[in-house]
Order: C-alpha cells, then structure tokens, then sequence
C-alpha cells in the first residue's frame, strides 16, 4: 500500500493512488495497467488488476474483479454504499456491472476515447432506461492514469505487439 498520511491528499486523489497501485502492478505483469480499488464505510474492501492476459480471460477487467471482491467481502452482491475507484474510465462490460451491482459512486482517472461506458463511447451508468444509475467522476490523478497507459503501449508498440 502508499504510505499517505491521513488528510494529506483530497479524498478521492487517496482512493486513486490505491487504484494506480494495482496498475503498476498490471504493468509490470505485462497486464494493460489498470487498477481499481472498492471503498466502503472509508476503507478499502476490494483491490485488483488487470488479469487478461495471465488468465487467458476476456472479463478479467479490473472492475470486474474489484466488484466480485467487494461482493465477498460485504455478504452481498448489493455495493450500495461502495465507491468505485478505476484508473481508466469502464467499458460497456463493466459500466453494466456497476449498474448490476448498484454501486451509486464511480471515479476514475482518464478517459477511454476507444471503449468508454460511462462518457466517452456510451453512458450506459446513466441510462435512463436502467433500473439504476450511478455518479461518474472522471478526470482524478488523470495524468498519471494517462501516463502509466501510455508508456505500456509504447513499450508493447516497440516490441511489435498490441
């Protein structure tokens, strides 16, 4: 975990640096860094990372993991009272299991121009339509959850892959 002392970073900067974390660590497993860190009650429940690769698994998305993580945690599949963290804004897969699991708070650091589900592409975590709907914040530590995305993809760009 960082090291933060208690009151130094805004509130959600602190969630997120969690969530940075876990896509270092994505990183340096050859994962596409990003992380995602699930808070409730003011602690973290559920952490986790990218896992495509490592589990040959097309839905090991970080939120995906975080969300059934918290959902262990908590004895329910019910996060109404959980905040998500994710450094890169959630795919359509994933806004769909935010809305499923009814976590009311989404944050994340940068957008996705190719894939987003909550801003970018669709708006499916505020689609009228569904039977629920949560608050997206985008844009927190954006930079450095740009910078981790982008220095990956140009390491995998120089060695011909992705």
């Amino acid at each position: 975990m960082i090291d933060v002392q208690e009151g130094s970073l805004q509130p959600h900067d602190r969630w997120m640096h969690g969530a940075l974390e876990q896509a270092r660590i994505a990183f340096d497993e050859g994962e596409v860094p990003v992380g995602a860190t699930v808070v409730h009650d003011g602690r973290v429940i559920a952490e986790a990372h990218n896992l495509r690769e490592s589990l040959n698994d097309p839905t090991a998305h970080a939120e995906m993991i975080a969300i059934t993580q918290a959902a262990e945690s908590l004895g329910s599949w019910r996060l109404t009272d959980c905040i998500l963290y994710v450094t890169l804004e959630p795919c359509p897969m994933c806004a769909g299991a935010i809305v499923q699991a009814r976590i009311p708070t989404v944050i994340y650091g940068t957008v996705d121009p190719k894939a987003g589900g909550c801003h970018s592409l669709f708006t499916i975590t505020d689609d009228p339509r569904l039977n629920h709907r949560a608050t997206v914040i985008g844009g927190v530590l954006q930079e450095q959850c740009k910078a981790i995305l982008q220095e990956f993809f140009a390491i995998q760009r120089s060695l011909g892959k992705k």
